[in-house]
């Protein structure tokens, strides 16, 4: 990669397309024209399409940990406000787009090493931060890595559960299980 910001708009654009179709739809063709440059300007930047895919898993990976840091930092004083703001944040502010390309990375990390060692490390720095919270509210280690699993395992699998429920039932689901999940 050469080019810092020309290069940010290329990755930015094979987001997109990774979002809306998974790994085989980052295509140079398909982003040079949803840039409306030609393919030359993908060469001054990126060695070749694995290039730009390694720099769309590094600048994800980055991405996902800085801003789980940054929600955690400004979630609150204390563990149990931090897990309440976090559970806040990825059940009521719900990113169509942030899921499809978490979804896409995971289906992509199953035939590809590179893939698979990003979402590795970002899994590794959400559990390692949340069983921090968890420690922070009493929790032997043990226990807050259990309990860190089962705070990932919910945040991103409500996002694909309740689809048809009515808003105040899925609230009502959704504070009963943050209830549990902050709990000492």
């Amino acid at each position: 990669m050469k080019d810092g910001d020309g290069a940010a708009k290329w990755i930015e654009a094979g987001l997109v397309e990774l979002a809306r179709g998974g790994v085989d739809h980052v295509r140079v063709e398909v982003l040079a024209a949803s840039l409306g440059v030609t393919k030359g300007g993908f060469y001054r930047r990126f060695r070749d399409r694995r290039a730009l895919l390694d720099a769309l898993l590094e600048t994800w990976a980055a991405g996902r940990i800085a801003a789980l840091e940054k929600q955690i930092e400004q979630g609150g004083s204390t563990a149990r406000e931090r897990l309440e703001s976090l559970i806040r944040l990825y059940t009521e502010r719900i990113s169509a787009q942030g899921i499809a390309i978490e979804l896409a990375i995971r289906q992509w990390a199953r035939s590809d090493p590179s893939a698979a060692a990003s979402a590795a490390t970002v899994d590794a720095a959400r559990l390692a931060r949340i069983t921090q919270l968890y420690r922070q509210l009493g929790l032997d280690p043990k226990d807050a890595e259990a309990r860190a699993v089962l705070f990932y395992s919910f945040i991103f699998g409500q996002s694909l559960l309740f689809l048809d429920q009515a808003s105040r039932k899925r609230g009502t689901v959704i504070a009963a299980c943050a209830d549990v999940l902050t709990a000492p």
